[in-house]
C-alpha cells in the first residue's frame, strides 16, 4: 500500500478492511478509493479469503468524501470512487460492515451493498447530499426507497439530517445495532460464521439475492454519477462547499 490510510489484515478467512484516518474522521481520498477497490478485487480472487469486513475505529467509520480533495479530483466514470462502487457491485464473496461513530454520504450508501451489517449505538449517521447541492450515489436513490418505501427514503435523502443506530436498523439499512464496546468483535464473530459455511454455496446465494437488480443498480450508479458530476460543477455546490470547507 501507499500509505497506512487503508489497513489490511487477514484473520483466518476473512480480509478485514480498515480505514484508517483518524485525525479526519476517515474522511474518503481518491488514494484510499483506489486502495479499497483494489482489496475487494484482491479478495475475489484470493481462495484463502472467504468474506470481507470493512471498518473504521470506535468515533468514525467514514464522514464521507475528502472534500477538497474531491473537488480537485473531479468525478468521472473512470475516478476513483466510481471504481470502488463498481466493486462494491461486483464483490462476489459476502461483505460485512462494522459502523460505529460518524457515517456520512458514501459510509451510508455503501452500506446498501454490504450483505451484514452490524452498527455500534454510538453511531450518528447522515446522508448530506442536498444539503451539499449534490445528488445521491451509489443506487442509493434506487435501493433506498425499494428497503424502506418512498417516504422514508425521500426524508433521509431530502432533509439530509442525522439518524441514529436504531433507525437504521428500523429502516432495513443494518441487521443490529450492538453496543459500542463489542462492536468490531461483534462483526468479526459473524464475518467468521459466515467464513465457516461452504464458501461456493455462499457466493451462489448471494449472486441470486442480488442477480433481480444487479443491472438496474449498474445503470443507477452511472446515472447519478453523471447529474452528481454536473452538480459538483454547478455554483450553489461550489459556494456551498466552499463555505464548509473554510469553517474546517
Amino acid at each position: 500500500m501507499s500509505d497506512n490510510n487503508v489497513v489490511l489484515e487477514q484473520s483466518g478467512s476473512v480480509l478485514i478492511v480498515t480505514m484508517n484516518r483518524p485525525e479526519k474522521k476517515n474522511a474518503l481520498t481518491s488514494a484510499m478509493y483506489t486502495e479499497m477497490a483494489n482489496a475487494l478485487a484482491d479478495a475475489d480472487k484470493n481462495d484463502s479469503v472467504r468474506v470481507v469486513l470493512i471498518q473504521g475505529y470506535t468515533d468514525a467509520f467514514t464522514a464521507g468524501n475528502d472534500l477538497g480533495d474531491f473537488l480537485k479530483e473531479g468525478l468521472g466514470l473512470d475516478s476513483p470512487v466510481m471504481t470502488f462502487l463498481r466493486q462494491l457491485v461486483a464483490l462476489e464473496k459476502p461483505l460485512v460492515a462494522a459502523v460505529s461513530g460518524v457515517a456520512v454520504g458514501i459510509g451510508v450508501t455503501m452500506l446498501l451493498h454490504s450483505d451484514l451489517v452490524y452498527i455500534a449505538k454510538n453511531a450518528k449517521l447522515r446522508l448530506p447530499f442536498v444539503n451539499l447541492a449534490l445528488v445521491p450515489e451509489a443506487a442509493s436513490s434506487l435501493l433506498l426507497p425499494e428497503l424502506m418505501g418512498h417516504q422514508r427514503a425521500s426524508e433521509l435523502l431530502m432533509l439530509g439530517d442525522f439518524f441514529d443506530a436504531e433507525t437504521a436498523r428500523d429502516y432495513g439499512i443494518a441487521n443490529e445495532a450492538v453496543d459500542t464496546d463489542h462492536i468490531f468483535e461483534h462483526a468479526l464473530a459473524k464475518a467468521e460464521a459466515l467464513a465457516a459455511k461452504p464458501a461456493e454455496a455462499l457466493k451462489s446465494t448471494k449472486r441470486l439475492l442480488k442477480q433481480s437488480y444487479r443491472s438496474d443498480v449498474e445503470k443507477r450508479i452511472a446515472d447519478e454519477g453523471i447529474i452528481f458530476a454536473e452538480r459538483l460543477q454547478s455554483d450553489e455546490a461550489r459556494e456551498i462547499m466552499g463555505a464548509f470547507m473554510g469553517k474546517a
